[in-house]
C-alpha cells in the first residue's frame, strides 16, 4: 500500500480529506478559476493556437496532476514562457508543411510528457540542477521581454512578423504607419488599467476598509474585468467594423479527444524542443512547488513531480491541449488563497470545463489586443533586471552565462539561449573545479583547527607541509593537484612530510586516484613521505576498493591535528609571520 502511494499521492491525502480543506479547496478554485480563464486564452494566443486549445490545457492537467503530484498547492496549465517555447518549436514545422499547428502542438506535449516520464523511470529529476538560476533568471527575463515586444503588434493593429526581438522591431517600424488607432486606444487602456489593478488597486481597497482577502481577489479579477468591458464596448461602439480585430467563434463544448501524430519524421524534429520544455517546464514548476511547500513544512519528491508533470502534459495532449507545467503566478494565487489540497486543481478544472461549455460564445468579441495586454502585463513582472546587476557584482562567469542567454534568446532564438546558458555555465564549472582553491594550512594557536597561513596567524613546522584543496577530485583537476603539491615541495629542500587534508574532498575519480598514486611515488623517490588525512567515509571506502592502500607507503589520521601532532614535535612548531590577508576572513 506504501508502494502505490508513493507513485498515487492522492492515496495519501484524499483518505484524510475534511470538510474544512474542501471549503478552503472550493474557495481557491473560484479565485484561480477566474484567473486563470484569461491567461488561458492569452497564453494559447502567444503559443499560435486558437484561444480555445488554451482552455483545453487547463482542463485534464489539472485532474492528472491533482492524481500524481506531490504539491499541495501546484497549479499546471499554460505557462508565458513555455508557450513561447511552444511556438517557436512549432512554428518551423507548420512553415515546411509538416503539421498544422493544432497537430504539432498536440505532438510536443505528448513527447515532453514521454521525456518526463522517461526522466522519472531513470530517477533523473537531478537533471534539472544544470540549468544554473543564473542561465533560469536570463532566460525568463529575454522571454518576457521578447514576449512583450512580440505582442505590441496586436496592441498596434498591424502584421509584424519576426521570431528575434531585431526581426520584431523591424517589423513593428514597417508596419507603424498602418496601426489602427481604435485597436491602439483599447490596447493601451487595458494595458494600463491591468498595470493599475497589479499594482495599486489592493492596496486601495485594503484603505477601503475591504478584507484582505477580498481585496486580493478583486484585484487578480483586474483581467477578467478587463475582458467583459471590452466585449461590451466593442459591438456597443462597433470597434469590430473600425478593424478592431477580435478572437471570433470559439466552439464550445467538450475538449475534443485528441491523438499525436505518429510520424516519425515530425517526432524527429519535435525532440530537441520537448526535451528543452520538459526541462524548463520541470525547473519552473519543482522551484515554485518547493518554495511553496516549505512555507508549510511538506515535502515534494522530484522524481514523482516528474510523473505527475509527465501525465499532465500527456493529458494535455489526448484533450487537444499543449505543453503545460506548474506556473508561479497561479500557484501563488491558489496558496494565498488557502488551497490546502491539490483537489483544488480538480476543482478548479471543472471551473474551466464549465467555462469552455457555457462561456465561450461570450468571448467573440473579445479583442486581441486586450488578450495581448494581458500578455504584456504578465510577463513583465517576469523581468528580473536587478538580477543582471546581483550577479555581475556575485560572480562574473554567472553573468556570462546569464548575459549569453539574455542575448542569444533575444537575438536568435530561445532554444538557442538556454543551449547556450547550459554550455557556459557547464564549462565555467568546468574551469572553476579545474583550478580548485589549494591553500597552505597551519594551526591556529591553542586550536586543534588549522587554516590557510596567508589568511590567519598560525602555528607551521619547517619539516611538513600540510595542504588543503577545497574540491573534489576528478580528472579535470587532478594534474593541477600534482603540479601544485610537486612544486612546494621542491620550493622547500628540508622537508619530510606532506600531508593532503581531505575535508573538502567528497569524490576521487580514477584519474585522481591515478595522480595521487603519482606524487606518492615522486615523493617518495625524494625521500618524503605522502600521507592523507581527514578522509571522508565514502572515499575511503572506494580507496579500499582500490589497490590504492596495497603500494601506499604513507598513513592517513582521521584530523590534521592527529597527523601534525604524530609526525612532528610540538616543541619545533613555531608561529608563522602575521597573515597578509585579514584574519576575519574564513
Amino acid at each position: 500500500m506504501r508502494r502505490l502511494a508513493s507513485l498515487l499521492p492522492i492515496l495519501d491525502w484524499a483518505p484524510r480529506y475534511s470538510r474544512a480543506e474542501a471549503v478552503a479547496d472550493l474557495l481557491a478554485a473560484v479565485i484561480v478559476t477566474i484567473m486563470l480563464v484569461p491567461q488561458s486564452l492569452a497564453y494559447a494566443m502567444l503559443a499560435g493556437l486558437p484561444p480555445v486549445v488554451g482552455l483545453y490545457a487547463s482542463i485534464l492537467p489539472l485532474v492528472a496532476y491533482a492524481i500524481f503530484g506531490t504539491s499541495r498547492t501546484l497549479a499546471v496549465g499554460p505557462v508565458a514562457v513555455v508557450s513561447l517555447m511552444t511556438a517557436a518549436a512549432v512554428g518551423p514545422i507548420v512553415a515546411a508543411g509538416m503539421a498544422d499547428h493544432v497537430t504539432a502542438a498536440i505532438t510536443l506535449a505528448f513527447l515532453s510528457g514521454l521525456v518526463l516520464l522517461a526522466m522519472a523511470v531513470l530517477r533523473l529529476g537531478v537533471l534539472a540542477n544544470f540549468l544554473s538560476h543564473p542561465v533560469i533568471s536570463g532566460f525568463i527575463t529575454a522571454s518576457g521581454i521578447l514576449i512583450a515586444a512580440g505582442q505590441t503588434k496586436h496592441i498596434l493593429g498591424i502584421a509584424a512578423a519576426g521570431e528575434t526581438l531585431p526581426e520584431i522591431m523591424r517589423g513593428l517600424a514597417q508596419g507603424a504607419t498602418e496601426t489602427n488607432f481604435a485597436t491602439l486606444a483599447i490596447g493601451s487602456a487595458a494595458a494600463a488599467f491591468l498595470f493599475w489593478a497589479r499594482r495599486s488597486l489592493k492596496p486601495l481597497l485594503l484603505r477601503a476598509g475591504l478584507g484582505r482577502r477580498v481585496a486580493d481577489l478583486v484585484a487578480r479579477a483586474g483581467p477578467l474585468a478587463a475582458i467583459i468591458v471590452s466585449i461590451l464596448v466593442v459591438p456597443a461602439l462597433g470597434l469590430d467594423s473600425a478593424g478592431v480585430r477580435i478572437v471570433g467563434e470559439i466552439p464550445a463544448g467538450l475538449p475534443p479527444f485528441a491523438w499525436p501524430s505518429l510520424d516519425a519524421s515530425l517526432w524527429r524534429e519535435l525532440l530537441p524542443a520537448a526535451v528543452l520544455i520538459s526541462l524548463v517546464g520541470f525547473v519552473e514548476s519543482a522551484s515554485v512547488a518547493q518554495t511553496l511547500a516549505a512555507k508549510r513544512r511538506q515535502r515534494i519528491v522530484a522524481n514523482q513531480e516528474l510523473i505527475g508533470l509527465g501525465v499532465a502534459n500527456i493529458a494535455a495532449a489526448v484533450s487537444g491541449g499543449y505543453p503545460v507545467t506548474g506556473g508561479f503566478a497561479r500557484s501563488v494565487v491558489n496558496f494565498d488563497a488557502g488551497a490546502e489540497t491539490p483537489l483544488a486543481g480538480a476543482l478548479t478544472a471543472i471551473g474551466i470545463l464549465a467555462a469552455t461549455l457555457f462561456l465561450t460564445p461570450l468571448f467573440r468579441y473579445l479583442p486581441q489586443a486586450v488578450l495581448a495586454a494581458t500578455i504584456i502585463v504578465a510577463v513583465l513582472s517576469l523581468v528580473d533586471l536587478a538580477a543582471i546587476r546581483r550577479t555581475w557584482t556575485y560572480s562574473k562567469a554567472d553573468f556570462a552565462a546569464m548575459a549569453a542567454t539574455i542575448t542569444l534568446v533575444l537575438l536568435v532564438g530561445v532554444e538557442a539561449g538556454i543551449v547556450a546558458g547550459v554550455g557556459l555555465s557547464l564549462l565555467f564549472f568546468l574551469w572553476r573545479t579545474s583550478t580548485p582553491h589549494i591553500a597552505i594550512v597551519g594551526q591556529v594557536p591553542g586550536t586543534e583547527h588549522f587554516r590557510n597561513v596567508e589568511r590567519h596567524s598560525v602555528i607551521t613546522s619547517p619539516d611538513l607541509l600540510s595542504i588543503r584543496i577545497d574540491e573534489s577530485l576528478y580528472f579535470a583537476n587532478a594534474r593541477f593537484l600534482e603540479d601544485r603539491v610537486l612544486a612546494e615541495v621542491a620550493a622547500r629542500p628540508g622537508l619530510r612530510h606532506v600531508v593532503l587534508m581531505c575535508s573538502a574532498v567528497n569524490m576521487i575519480d580514477a584519474s585522481a586516484l591515478e595522480s595521487l598514486e603519482a606524487i606518492a611515488d615522486r615523493l617518495h623517490s625524494g625521500g618524503v613521505g605522502f600521507h592523507l588525512s581527514e578522509v571522508k567515509g565514502p572515499v575511503m571506502d572506494a580507496l579500499k576498493r582500490s589497490d590504492f592502500f596495497d603500494h601506499f607507503r604513507g598513513l592517513v589520521f582521521l584530523s590534521q591535528h592527529a597527523a601534525m601532532t604524530a609526525l612532528t614535535g610540538a616543541k619545533e612548531q613555531q608561529p608563522t609571520a602575521e597573515p597578509t590577508i585579514p584574519a576575519t576572513l574564513p
